[in-house]
């Protein structure tokens, strides 16, 4: 019987984990880099261990010190979670040599399918070489062999793209999972990305627990997923279930999986075998009423699975929440996540607390919530509007596109494939700031500096605020009277510090407001507040390129140097943050006339990278 789990990884899956171990009476480890000393899930384990490495992305990948601290912290058992060395067959077999139990599937299986080569083959698929590939078969997908997440993930529409593909796809593979083995396969365009849920134990039972489409990606990672899969028929359906039993059975596997495909012109493509727990796993065990990791942990404790899973109810579906800017292409963001809530009825997967710090090192994500109901059109309904209501006050983040997604006719017509954000990112990320925010945030601010009301007997001019807005300037007017504040063209009900009441054209709105130094958040919108009196700017060299996020650099475009004529849209600085590769490009065609960026360096967020001067008069 396991009576200790030690969670080999950190955030949202680790706190997963810990809640079933908890609901069981499982005592919890967690280790953590010197960046998570304070994560939410160091706080929440029974016992942490720090686990000493040359970076904190580096960390989580050092098998030994893992291995070495569960032995310290007396757990007997070793659960993966999701990336970092979850795919790792050598890590497994440390955990066994160690006499631990490990929760996932046996060595060799993982052998067999996390590397996704080597599952292809399995599967009567051949990788391409890279001399194989020509003009004509473009495009081509590069892929780390190890992982999965969409890093070491590149499409190649040119072939002269393909070796410097290849070089950024080996650096962000090894960067994100220690392996930086890489291969190339076509491309199928348009395609859905489904994929099939499968539990196996050691007795010889396999279930394939339905389907999960995770269609919608940015980047090749998937941003919303649901259960079952919308619009298949049943016998393409019956098909998917019957080839990933089959993936499973043929390397003995046990534990959870998931096999992935890729749906095109009612065709099922071979993808990959995930041999762990998939960050989208919520959505099954909506839909089939079963907690995966306690199935987990039964499997690895002996138990058999009942010849046949629980029948399916409802509809599931997941969407993440990102720290990014979809808007600006995708770039994460940093900084304090000072409040995260959602509504009742909705599941909330998280690794963050309030007031934690979203830092450089790992994947932006903050959140999943997942949504279940007895059909499809009233779970997206639901998890739209739980969106809206949720309450994140910190970075910027993907909830605007989300909500925006769940309810796009393509969407909700389950008509849509991996190229829909190609197809309509521009549309979804259109900025709607509630026009009234600003007035109601400059209402909430005077009310809580002014004890005494701040009337006057005498008219007067009015007051005057500005706040940033989606990238504008707002400049609003209120007035402080014996009755108190007012504002022209609205009738002002009620002003506090956390809320406002607006009547407009004799409706009623309530605007919750919360401020943290110069950043306020008014309902759903986000706001900067201005000083009255702009400082000075500093003038920047036209053509200068500054790091759009905080990160380190990684690379310098080969033989780049100061005096060097580039192109527009030519690679110039290679930024690695939260464990993904961002290519800053020149803007214009013209000669580098400064490079004060060098490999290794660790920038901030408006550090000058370099300066294009361009060749147009």
């Amino acid at each position: 019987m396991i009576t200790s789990v030690l969670v080999a990884n950190r955030g949202e899956i680790a706190c997963r984990v810990f809640r079933t171990c908890r609901a069981w009476g499982i005592r919890t480890v967690a280790v953590h880099s010197d960046a998570d000393e304070n994560a939410l899930h160091a706080r929440v384990a029974d016992t942490a261990v720090r686990l000493p490495g040359a970076t904190p992305a580096e960390t989580y990948l050092r098998a030994d010190l893992i291995v070495k601290a569960a032995v310290a912290a007396g757990a007997d058992a070793v659960h993966p979670g999701y990336g970092f060395l979850s795919e790792n067959a050598d890590f497994a077999r440390a955990v066994l040599d160690a006499g631990l139990v490990w929760i996932g599937p046996a060595p060799e299986a993982i052998e067999a399918m996390a590397s996704k080569t080597r599952a292809k083959r399995l599967m009567g698929l051949a990788p391409l070489r890279e001399d194989e590939v020509t003009e004509a078969g473009l495009p081509v997908l590069v892929k780390a062999a190890a992982g999965g997440g969409g890093r070491g993930m590149r499409v190649v529409r040119r072939l002269e793209e393909l070796r410097a593909a290849l070089e950024g796809a080996r650096a962000e593979a090894a960067s994100a999972f220690g392996d930086g083995e890489v291969f190339v396969e076509p491309y199928v365009e348009n395609g859905r990305h489904v994929e099939v849920q499968v539990l196996a134990d050691a007795h010889g039972t396999v279930w394939a627990l339905g389907t999960r489409d995770c269609s919608l990606q940015r980047r090749h990672q998937k941003v919303i997923e649901e259960a079952p899969a919308p619009g298949l028929s049943e016998e393409l359906a019956e098909e998917l279930r019957t080839l990933a039993v089959r993936a499973a059975r043929a390397v003995a596997y046990v534990g959870a999986g998931t096999v992935e495909f890729l749906v095109a012109d009612g065709r099922a493509h071979f993808l990959e075998m995930n041999t762990r727990l998939q960050v989208e796993h919520p959505v099954t065990e909506e839909i089939f009423g079963l907690d995966l990791v306690a199935e987990q942990i039964r499997i690895a404790e002996g138990h058999a699975l009942p010849p046949e899973p629980p029948p399916a109810r409802g509809h599931a579906v997941e969407a993440r929440l990102y720290a990014e800017d979809p808007a600006n292409d995708w770039t994460p963001q940093t900084g304090t996540l000072h409040r995260l809530t959602a509504p009742e009825g909705i599941r909330l997967d998280t690794g963050y607390g309030d007031g934690d710090e979203i830092g450089v090192h790992y994947d932006p994500m903050l959140a999943k919530l997942v949504a279940h109901a007895p059909t499809r059109a009233q779970a997206l309904r639901k998890l739209a509007g739980a969106l809206e209501r949720t309450t994140i006050h910190g970075p910027t983040t993907n909830r605007d596109l989300l909500v925006r997604s769940l309810r796009h006719d393509e969407f909700t017509s389950a008509r849509m494939d991996t190229g829909f954000y190609d197809r309509h990112l521009a549309k979804l990320t259109e900025p709607a700031p509630d026009p009234y925010a600003p007035l109601a945030a400059a209402l909430a601010d005077a009310h809580g500096r002014s004890r005494f009301g701040g009337w006057r007997n005498l008219p007067s001019q009015p007051q005057t605020k500005r706040y940033a807005v989606a990238g504008e300037e707002h400049e609003v007017h209120y007035h402080h009277t014996r009755n108190g504040l007012t504002a022209d063209g609205v009738h002002v009900v009620h002003a506090g510090t956390s809320l406002v009441i607006l009547e407009v054209d004799g409706v009623r709105r309530r605007f919750e407001v919360a401020r943290y130094d110069d950043q306020v958040h008014v309902n759903t919108t986000a706001l900067t507040a201005l000083p009255r009196f702009p400082a000075p700017t500093t003038e920047r060299a036209p053509g200068s390129l500054l790091a759009p996020m905080p990160g380190t650099i990684v690379k310098i475009a080969d033989g780049l140097i100061t005096g060097s004529s580039v192109q527009a849209g030519e690679p110039i600085v290679w930024l690695e943050a939260m464990k993904m590769q961002h290519v800053i490009a020149a803007p214009v065609t013209g000669t580098v006339t400064a490079l004060p960026a060098s490999p290794g360096q660790q920038v901030e967020m408006g550090t000058l990278l370099a300066v294009v001067e361009s060749s147009r008069p």
